[in-house]
């Protein structure tokens, strides 16, 4: 149990790896674009947890995480799950344009 967490994050990373390898949806190779999706939403909601642990509003089972606890009382998987979860949506995402033809932004694909 614990690794319940981080086996979870692993599972939906490989999960989508095959969108990035059949289809090549080049979320993984277009790392700026990336980060600048991944960038804002990855601060705000670090920001709101760790107010919520400092609260006592919201805490984790350390029987399901590594043990890994970062400052402000955070763990490990937490700040992988801001990077892993979106990243996931960005590859389905990426699959359904590359699929549909679809255009978003200002790419000119």
């Amino acid at each position: 149990m614990r690794f319940t967490y981080l086996a979870v994050l692993a599972g939906c990373l490989l999960g989508t790896l095959p969108l990035e390898l059949f289809l090549r949806t080049s979320v993984y190779a277009r790392w700026r674009r990336w980060l600048l999706a991944l960038v804002p939403g990855f601060a705000i909601f670090l920001g709101w947890d760790l107010y919520a642990i400092s609260r006592g509003h919201w805490s984790f089972d350390p029987a399901q995480t590594v043990g890994v606890v970062l400052p402000g009382g955070i763990p490990l998987e937490e700040v992988l799950f801001f990077v892993v979860i979106p990243t996931c949506a960005l590859l389905a995402f990426e699959a359904v344009r590359r699929t549909t033809g679809w255009r978003a932004g200002d790419e000119t694909r």
